[in-house]
């Protein structure tokens, strides 16, 4: 099959890019030929939370790709379709995880009208942070596409309250299996980070935003037992200060390593090999690609319902407590802090890649 990718991939950082590039390789190790067409520039950087949306790792995940399209020059969305449509592909694929870029991609599906088949990978149908223009931007952008691939429940009834007559086809999220490639000892990396060999260690992981519920988890951790640590890698897109004052009210100061930045490929193994478990005490929000990241990794989790995804090979391994419950939430961090680690799963990684490339492949019939 020939296939049209089209999402962020490396200078970009971030779960999608990775994501975008470990679908292109499942694909064509599956003996597709795939295009990858990403951005000339992903967003101004005015609007940008982060320092940068650029990946700083030394050795990141890197593939080729044709840097076309910029979400505010509708000339790159002409040219892009034009090229597209010279290429002829049996099938294009979006990435779609947000609004920003719903009047580029929109306005892209209508330039290719044509007997390609078009369909978006769905990551959010609607932003972690709603404004009034979303609903808006998101039928635009997704009414033109002949299917849609989700990967979450709550997101697939999202969709068709949007869009009614949609046609959705469901896979759970893949796992990021290649990063478990890159592992220490638990030794090794506690010491790397100074942290205590016999205590045990949780890892929160990811850009923190009001919908990662990082508030109510350092509630938790203070009603936990003391020798408990935990580790914050990832950067604040809110104020800092105001949690390292929650941090220090709570008496939780010799208790938490805060690390406060995006942390590259090279340097994600480090806080993973020192954990013993991961929490994900979201409030809001879908599935998790950091919950994913943790599975290759094998490493237990701690999640709540507001980012279940129906996965029973995760929730083989997982604790699931109510959102904003930091009462539930501390009993679980406890209870896993006192259960042995269990053995990782096998080879899961490459079924969940192949399970999203037959997914793609059933789109053509």
């Amino acid at each position: 099959m020939k296939i049209t990718l089209i999402g962020p991939v490396y200078p970009y950082r971030g779960g999608i890019a990775h994501y975008t590039t470990s679908l292109a390789l499942a694909l064509r190790q599956a003996e597709h030929d795939v295009r990858i067409i990403s951005f000339k520039r992903q967003y101004p950087s005015f609007l940008y939370p982060g320092k940068t949306d650029k990946d700083p790792s030394k050795n990141p995940i890197h593939i080729n790709a044709e840097y076309l399209l910029d979400p505010l020059y509708p000339w790159t969305w002409q040219h892009t379709a034009r090229s597209i449509l010279s290429d002829t592909p049996d099938l294009i694929i979006i990435q779609w995880w947000v609004t920003f870029w719903g009047m580029a991609f929109g306005a892209l599906l209508r330039l290719l009208r044509s007997p390609i088949k078009t369909a978006y990978l769905i990551h959010n149908v609607l932003p972690h942070e709603n404004q009034i223009w979303d609903r808006s931007l998101a039928r635009f952008a997704l009414k033109p596409a002949s299917s849609f691939i989700v990967q979450a429940v709550s997101q697939q009834e999202r969709l068709l309250e949007l869009l009614p007559n949609a046609e959705v086809h469901f896979c759970e999220h893949p796992v990021y299996g290649r990063f478990s490639e890159q592992t220490l000892s638990k030794a090794e990396a506690r010491a790397q980070l100074n942290l205590p060999l016999d205590a045990p260690v949780f890892l929160f992981f990811g850009v923190v935003r009001p919908y990662k519920g990082l508030d109510y988890l350092l509630k938790a951790l203070a009603k936990t037992d003391g020798t408990i640590q935990l580790i914050i890698a990832g950067e604040f897109w809110e104020d800092v200060s105001v949690y390292k004052e929650q941090i220090k009210r709570l008496g939780l100061s010799g208790r938490i390593l805060l690390i406060n930045q995006y942390i590259p490929d090279e340097q994600a193994h480090l806080v993973f090999s020192a954990a013993d478990a991961l929490v994900a005490p979201y409030v809001g929000g879908t599935q998790s690609g950091v919950v994913e990241r943790a599975n290759g990794y094998g490493l237990p989790i701690i999640l709540t319902d507001a980012i279940v995804n129906e996965s029973e090979d995760l929730l083989i391994n997982a604790q699931v407590v109510p959102a904003k419950n930091e009462d539930a939430l501390a009993a679980a961090i406890n209870k896993v802090a006192k259960t042995p680690r269990p053995a990782p799963p096998q080879s899961r990684a490459k079924d969940d890649w192949r399970r999203m490339v037959k997914t793609i492949e059933g789109l053509l019939g």
